[in-house]
């Protein structure tokens, strides 16, 4: 059972992207609000009327974002009610395009400096698997969250034509080597690669090679104890320089 330290980060890692949305838009709409009284008082009618619609897109966008933050939480506090998660059938796909977009724009919402290239390649012939959605949803957030840090981070050093890209690919494969059928998914950046040194440390506890105040070291901890309770596993495959991924398999039952 995860501790309460793990469980806060774990919410606080999955809502901070719509509250970003939030925060965006709430400021957003305090300066075209500013702008509306100064149109008011020289009589521009016209231009208040823009401006009103405007301040009316922003709110729903607000509404919405405030909603999905508000049923993470639900979720995730019925799923704390319980000593294990209740699986469902689940479209992978889905699930996995949902994060990649909410991850960058909440990113993008937070740094408009922020820009890369996504990639998707989805098996259309996998379905609905057996899994704990809310779950396998903080591993994939987590793991295209971290993608899109280390690519920012490259683009950071000032590389010329360098293009941060992240891709992320699912796949059914068939049984083999006495394995059943396994989807697989895959999170795959260009970024500067993990150092072999600390390989071998990167799903513990803590561990981190953020700066501080940048990570709690818990994602990748709290992502692999996920996949473990699912049957599964987590590989890693990095290249110094070149980039990083990550494949998560997933028993097709």
């Amino acid at each position: 059972m995860a501790s309460l330290g793990e469980l806060t980060a774990g919410i606080a890692h999955e809502i901070q992207n719509p509250l970003n949305f939030v925060n965006n838009f709430s400021e957003l709409n305090k300066e075209l609000l500013t702008e509306m009284k100064e149109e008011i008082e020289k009589g521009n009618t016209g231009e208040v009327k823009i401006i009103a619609d405007d301040i009316i897109t922003n709110e729903e966008k607000i509404l919405h974002h405030g909603k999905r933050a508000d049923a993470i939480v639900k979720g995730m506090l019925q799923h704390s009610r319980s000593s294990s998660g209740v699986k469902e059938p689940t479209d992978i796909n889905a699930l996995a395009d949902e994060y990649l977009r909410l991850a960058y724009h909440g990113l993008r919402a937070k740094d408009k400096s922020f820009n890369a290239t996504m990639k998707t390649d989805f098996d259309e012939t996998i379905g609905n698997i057996n899994i704990i959605p809310q779950d396998i949803g903080r591993v994939i957030l987590n793991l295209i969250t971290n993608a899109f840090y280390v690519v920012s981070e490259k683009k950071n050093q000032g590389l010329e034509s360098y293009e941060p890209t992240v891709t992320v690919k699912t796949l059914k494969t068939p049984p083999s080597g006495g394995k059943g059928a396994e989807v697989l998914i895959s999170v795959k950046d260009n970024g500067n690669g993990i150092p072999q040194k600390v390989l071998d440390k990167i799903f513990q506890p803590f561990f981190t090679t953020k700066p501080t105040g940048q990570g709690t070291g818990l994602g990748l901890s709290l992502s692999y104890d996920i996949i473990k309770a699912h049957s599964g596993e987590i590989k890693v495959n990095t290249k110094e320089n070149e980039g990083t991924e990550f494949i998560v398999h997933l028993p097709m039952i």
